[in-house]
C-alpha cells in the first residue's frame, strides 16, 4: 500500500496504528530532510496541500512517547526531539528547531522557535523571539522580524498552512495565522495581524477594494481599523490597509521602515 494511503488509513481508524508505524516515521523523516513539504507551489502559482502529511504528523504525536531529550546544555521532556546540527545553517543560542521541520541551508535563526513540519528557506532571517508555528511555509529571503508570530495549521488534514512567499518582510509583532498567504515581497508593517476573518482593504484607489485571506504580491500592509456597529455603540475592529506596492528602489535587504518611507508611514 503506498505511503499516502497507509497513513489516511490509520488516521481514520480503518488501520491499526501500530500497523502505520514505520509509513509514519519515513514521512517525518521526508519532511525532516526537507524531501516533501505540506504545501507546494504548482506551475501556475497556486498552492496544493498534501493532507497525508498533516495526517503524518497527528499520528506521530499519537505514536511518540514522553522522553528526556538532551540537545547540548538543554534538557526538556517532550514528545518530539530536536533537531542537531543544521549544515549551512546560522543557528542563535538558544533558537530551537523541531525534528519534522526544515531549514535551508543559508538560512538565519536568532533565537526563535521552528515546530514540526515548518519549512524556512535559504537567505530567510527567523528574528529574535519569532515562532514559525507546526507546517508554516516560509520562502526564501524572507526577513521575519523581533516577536513575530506565524501560526500553526495541522487540522483539518487539508487546511492550507500559513504560507510566506518569497521575498516578503514581517514587521516586529506582526501575527498571521490561520492559514493566510503572503505573497511574495510583500511588505508587513509592524504589529499587523491577519486572520482568517481579518479584513485587508485596499485603499489606494477611489474606493476600498476588500481582500481576505491573502496578501498580494509586493503589497505593503499596515495595521488600520474600521468602524463597526455594536449594541453597546460604534468602536473601531481591526483591519489590514494596503496603502500601496513596494517600489522597485526597495528590495528585499531594505530596511521596514525604508520600505514604508515612500507612503509617509513609520515601521
Amino acid at each position: 500500500m503506498p505511503i499516502e494511503e497507509t497513513i489516511d488509513a490509520a488516521f481514520r481508524g480503518e488501520l491499526p496504528l501500530e500497523e502505520a508505524r514505520s509509513a509514519v516515521q519515513e514521512a517525518i523523516a521526508r519532511l525532516d530532510r526537507g524531501d516533501a513539504a505540506l504545501a507546494e507551489r504548482g506551475p501556475d502559482g497556486s498552492w496544493t496541500v498534501n493532507a497525508w502529511l498533516q495526517q503524518a504528523i497527528g499520528l506521530h504525536f499519537r505514536l511518540q512517547a514522553m522522553e528526556i531529550i538532551e540537545v547540548g546544555p538543554f534538557t526538556y521532556h517532550d514528545k518530539i526531539p530536536l533537531k542537531g546540527h543544521m549544515p549551512g545553517v546560522r543557528v542563535v543560542p538558544p533558537a530551537t528547531v523541531r525534528q519534522g521541520a526544515y531549514v535551508e541551508p543559508g538560512a538565519v535563526l536568532m533565537p526563535s522557535y521552528v515546530n514540526i513540519g515548518a519549512r524556512v528557506g535559504s537567505g530567510t532571517m527567523i528574528d529574535t523571539w519569532a515562532t514559525v508555528g507546526s507546517g508554516a511555509q516560509v520562502g526564501r529571503d524572507v526577513h521575519v522580524a523581533g516577536g513575530v508570530g506565524i501560526g500553526g495549521v495541522l487540522e483539518p488534514p487539508g487546511a492550507r498552512p500559513v504560507i510566506v512567499e518569497d521575498g516578503a518582510f514581517l514587521g516586529s509583532r506582526c501575527i498571521v495565522v490561520e492559514g493566510v498567504r503572503v505573497g511574495a515581497e510583500a511588505v508587513l508593517g509592524a504589529g499587523t495581524v491577519l486572520t482568517a476573518s481579518t479584513k485587508i482593504l485596499d485603499v489606494t484607489g477611489p474606493e476600498p477594494k476588500e481582500l481576505q485571506g491573502e496578501v498580494p504580491a509586493r503589497a505593503v500592509v499596515i495595521p488600520g481599523t474600521r468602524p463597526k456597529s455594536f449594541p453597546g455603540g460604534t468602536f473601531g475592529v481591526p483591519c489590514a490597509l494596503i496603502i500601496g506596492t513596494r517600489s522597485a528602489s526597495t528590495d528585499r535587504k531594505t530596511s521596514l521602515n525604508a520600505a514604508l518611507r515612500d507612503f509617509d508611514v513609520a515601521g
